[in-house]
């Protein structure tokens, strides 16, 4: 992914957009920059050449200028500020670090790219945006390109001067490019160009907050399951599948408790709970002889599990990995004379092992995909729904 080729630039455009999708999301608002120009923006954070990277597309072939002196003199910073920002060097010499720019921008330029220049020289240290030096708009004027303002909000809150990473939401805000014809031509007109810069910037990002769009069913989903009705709905869902409802309890966990990544486990645990509970309700009801409904099953599940249960009550730990559901289990481990005290122990062991292991699992993931959830639960239970009923048909198909 090295330079500024359509391939690099390709792979390193889609490589941040998931980047970012993944910890907080991207908002990219404006019209969108095309090459050749020269594109400046305020600069707060590590993270920003990578967020102008997500946002500017690929065709744009964006780079921006890194000094030679730092950033390329070792191996691994030179690996990771080509591959991941297509950076070019440059090499200050006895012309000055703006003919240094100069030179190594040119040839970017000329291939129809976009060079990214961060005019205030340094990341804030107080988030307010500093003076702008006039390099970008002599580079833009030299090159007989234009230059496009864009600003960029929420990366100091995501990677802060100094501070640790925090998924939090970024945007980037384009502003209408304008030509910088003649304002490089002395000092005045440099100046007055950096001016009218900085200003397209700060009226960009004062536009308002950066942006964080939720999807309103999801924030509905995400309220119950922070809520005390959340347990009980988890753990209604584990009883009421250990009886006959035939979507498994784990399937809870991908539509709802996702949206809360830190109240997945909690919902986990009240799911086996009520799993368990409706184990030992279903077989106390098969013993006075009361079957009920269970739809998606097979007579050929039903028979593997009176085989495995037929060793006693601890052959229910088959359940975990076989895809067959627990409601057959309960059914068959009374037709094996299996006591209901036993069942329980068994029972509890086994689902509370699968459904909160599943739980740690999924805590995990719910952290990568929360801001993608966040923004599209729609789309995403769509999927999820997809998914299930893929995943039945295949098991099916197996038991059948």
């Amino acid at each position: 992914m090295s330079g500024a080729t359509p391939g690099g630039a390709l792979r390193r455009h889609h490589l941040w957009r998931l980047v970012f999708a993944s910890t907080g999301g991207l908002t990219v608002t404006g019209p969108l920059p095309r090459g050749p120009a020269v594109l400046v923006a305020n600069h707060s954070s590590h993270a920003d050449t990578a967020a102008l990277m997500a946002a500017i597309p690929a065709a744009g072939l964006p780079v921006f200028a890194a000094a030679a002196d730092y950033w390329f003199v070792r191996p691994m910073r030179r690996f990771l500020v080509t591959t991941l920002a297509a950076a070019v060097p440059v090499e200050r010499h006895e012309g000055g670090a703006y003919a240094a720019l100069l030179e190594a921008c040119a040839p970017v330029v000329a291939s129809g790219g976009i060079v990214i220049v961060y005019p205030e020289g340094t990341r804030t240290k107080d988030g307010a945006i500093g003076e702008f030096a006039s390099g970008a708009v002599r580079l833009a004027d030299d090159l007989h390109v234009p230059v496009i303002p864009a600003a960029v909000l929420g990366t100091r809150d995501m990677l802060p001067k100094n501070g640790s990473f925090s998924a939090k939401p970024v945007e980037i805000r384009f502003a209408d490019a304008f030509d910088a014809s003649g304002l490089g031509r002395d000092r005045s007109s440099s100046l007055e160009g950096s001016g009218r810069l900085r200003d397209a910037v700060v009226a960009q990002r004062e536009r308002g907050p950066v942006a964080d769009p939720r999807s309103p069913l999801g924030e509905r989903v995400k309220q119950l399951v922070d809520s005390p009705a959340g347990i009980v709905v988890a753990f209604t869902w584990g009883f009421a599948e250990a009886l006959s409802w035939p979507v498994i309890a784990e399937m809870s966990i991908a539509f709802f408790a996702i949206t809360s990544p830190r109240r997945v486990v909690r919902w986990s645990m009240a799911l086996a709970a009520g799993s368990v509970s409706g184990v030992v309700v279903n077989a106390a009801l098969a013993r006075r002889g009361v079957t009920l409904p269970a739809p998606l099953t097979t007579a050929r599940m039903r028979r593997s599990a009176a085989r495995h249960l037929s060793t006693g009550a601890w052959g229910i730990r088959h359940q975990a990995f076989n895809g067959i559901p627990v409601k057959v289990y309960a059914v068959e481990a009374v037709r094996a004379g299996i006591p209901l005290s036993r069942l329980a122990v068994a029972a509890g062991v086994e689902r509370t092992g699968r459904i909160v292991g599943v739980g740690v699992v999924a805590s995990a993931v719910s952290v990568i995909v929360r801001a993608p959830v966040r923004r599209r639960y729609g789309t995403y239970a769509a999927v999820a729904i997809g998914v299930w009923v893929v995943g039945v048909a295949q098991v099916r198909r197996r038991w059948s």
